[in-house]
């Protein structure tokens, strides 16, 4: 009778809310505590990170849809009329008499045309090395780097030229020159992400691109393109301090909530951190 009564109490289930915080041990029956996943394999890693050298919406929305403005534009010189596109170039180019009059205007519509559109590999590489940039600074940092490129080579080529022609050295049809295209904003970035390499691919791709360069400054086949590209490329260099201050900035974020949940040791956790970026609270367990 003793016993009977011993093993229904043992069976029957009943609720205790104290003895849930205390974590369960594993015995026979029960299942061991789920412990830290197994680290994917190489080959796992690899096919996640090839998806990340392409633009997303969501990923990297400047890149994103600056690609779509590009393949707009680039439909628009393919398949329009050549007189209306010739026109539409005509009135988006940089050239000293667009600036004169209307600067803020014919620096961004120039910058919204590639020059032998889709079939143009510059697309390609624009794409990767934006898509690389945004992903490492953000959209905003991504497009100050291209702006300042794009803005600064374009007028330390053109104000030039409108000085030599007050000054008589160059014919007053210097004024009005077809300039439009993406090419001191792509070199910017470029020379803005190689700070992503390691010193020795740094290295090479600069001096690749320097070899490349010098060689367009020895043949002056456009002089005033050739001049800027080197100049957005170092200023796109010069830009590292914005690649540095938002690595550490996600340094911070990532030391400040470990791996697996768990507070490290110096770091306290926002109350105003997002939902599931803060560690879980630690179960207290019996003294």
């Amino acid at each position: 009778m003793h016993q009977r009564t011993d093993r229904a109490v043992r069976e029957k289930t009943f609720a205790a809310p104290l003895l849930d915080a205390i974590p369960r041990q594993p015995g026979p029956g029960r299942p061991a505590a789920p412990g830290p996943a197994a680290p994917s394999p190489p080959r796992v890693r690899a096919a996640r990170r090839w998806p990340r050298l392409l633009p997303t919406p969501t990923g990297t929305p400047f890149t994103f849809g600056y690609l779509l403005v590009l393949v707009a534009t680039s439909l628009f010189m393919e398949f329009a009329d050549p007189a209306t596109v010739a026109a539409v170039l005509r009135e988006s180019s940089t050239d000293v008499a667009h600036l004169g009059e209307a600067p803020l205007l014919v620096l961004a519509a120039s910058a919204l045309w590639v020059v032998g559109g889709l079939t143009s590999p510059v697309v390609f590489v624009l794409a990767l090395v934006l898509t690389a940039l945004e992903r490492r600074i953000g959209g905003w940092r991504t497009a100050a780097v291209f702006v300042l490129g794009h803005v600064v080579a374009t007028l330390a080529t053109e104000i030039p030229v409108g000085l030599s022609v007050v000054a008589g050295h160059l014919p007053e049809s210097s004024l009005h020159r077809l300039d439009y295209g993406i090419s001191f904003g792509l070199m910017a970035s470029v020379g803005a992400v190689t700070w992503l390499f390691t010193p020795l691919v740094r290295t090479l791709v600069l001096g690749g691109l320097g070899v490349m360069l010098a060689i367009d400054l020895v043949d002056l086949s456009s002089p005033l393109t050739d001049w800027g590209h080197p100049l957005a490329l170092l200023l796109g260099v010069a830009c590292r301090p914005l690649l540095r201050r938002a690595g550490a900035v996600g340094e911070a974020v990532t030391r400040g909530v470990a791996a697996r949940g768990e507070v490290i040791r110096g770091v306290v956790p926002s109350r105003r951190a997002p939902r599931g970026t803060r560690p879980p609270a630690r179960a207290r367990g019996p003294r």
